[in-house]
């Protein structure tokens, strides 16, 4: 399956270098790492998260770890405490008839890591920072993108780095 036009048209308009690579079709970043017999630590996970049931953001973790959302939820605290907004109580993963109204083309779960494409704060694990590779999301269950962390992270210079993911239990 292509990449949808509109992560095309920005990856071409930023500039990210990318490779595409074309898989069976799999259902989660961890299914993925299996299928293309890649470590788990460089493929991601894309996860939309609800702030408040109102406002949403987009978190970036390896596929072998899981979303701590209570580390997740103060750091993005701690960015609003220093621009004194109004702190969030509440974080859950976003409802998906949410992701379908909002994220146009891109299939539930392919989510790419792009938060700048959806007008969406970007948070990234460190533990993903540190690799040299990653394989992300690309908007379907059939492709992903082989891109650098430099890339990504010069893709969208808000991207907020942070520690807020668990070994998987």
């Amino acid at each position: 399956m292509p990449i949808p036009k509109s992560l095309q048209n920005f990856l071409e308009k930023n500039k990210i270098k990318f490779k595409e690579i074309n898989h069976k079709t799999v259902y989660t970043a961890f299914d993925k790492a299996t299928t293309l017999r890649l470590k788990p630590q460089n493929v991601t996970k894309t996860i939309i998260v609800s702030l408040d049931g109102k406002d949403h953001a987009l978190a970036i973790i390896p596929a072998n770890k899981n979303l701590d959302k209570k580390k997740l939820l103060k750091i993005i605290n701690a960015g609003r405490k220093k621009q004194s907004q109004k702190l969030f109580k509440k974080i859950d993963f976003a409802k998906e008839v949410w992701m379908k109204n909002n994220l146009k083309s891109i299939k539930v779960g392919s989510t790419p890591p792009f938060g700048l494409l959806y007008k969406l704060p970007t948070f990234i694990d460190n533990a993903l920072a540190k690799q040299t590779k990653l394989i992300v999301g690309a908007g379907n269950y059939e492709t992903s993108l082989e891109i650098s962390p430099s890339a990504l992270l010069k893709s969208d210079s808000t991207i907020i780095k942070g520690s807020f993911s668990q070994n998987k239990k």
